[in-house]
């Protein structure tokens, strides 16, 4: 079985480490959404509440980006499955680890669990910064 290890985290606390042995995996900067930790009413709040996920999803850059990042994560996790590989990583990254990565690592951790049979892959989701 595959697992996916999916996570969230702060650039400015540095990359984060593959306790897997395998060096990492992907690694998506999300620095370039529109981030909503610049206003008032989100920064105490994070990717997974509801105001900040509105934002996001209205304004559609989050949407495009992480289309891309399914497409791509899909196409290795297929692979590692029939060459019997065990585990993947997933991080996606921001400036703070607060609202754009916490929210494209649950939309990416649903997406896998939604597209993946429980037998083929399993899906461990982590917030470094909000733990």
């Amino acid at each position: 079985m595959l697992t996916v290890t999916v996570l969230s985290f702060s650039y400015r606390k540095g990359l984060p480490e593959d306790p897997s042995g395998n060096g990492g995996g992907f690694v998506f900067d999300c620095r370039a959404i529109h981030n909503p930790g610049r206003y008032e009413p989100y920064k105490q709040l994070d990717g997974r509440d509801q105001p900040v996920t509105q934002f996001l999803e209205d304004d559609g850059e989050i949407l495009a980006f992480l289309s891309h990042c399914y497409a791509l994560v899909d196409a290795a996790a297929e692979r590692y499955i029939s060459r019997g590989f065990t585990d993947l990583q997933v991080a996606f990254g921001c400036t703070g680890g607060q609202h754009r990565s916490v929210y494209s690592a649950e939309a990416m951790a649903r997406h896998l669990r939604e597209k993946f049979s429980t037998e083929d892959l399993a899906v461990n989701l982590y917030h470094r910064e909000r733990q």
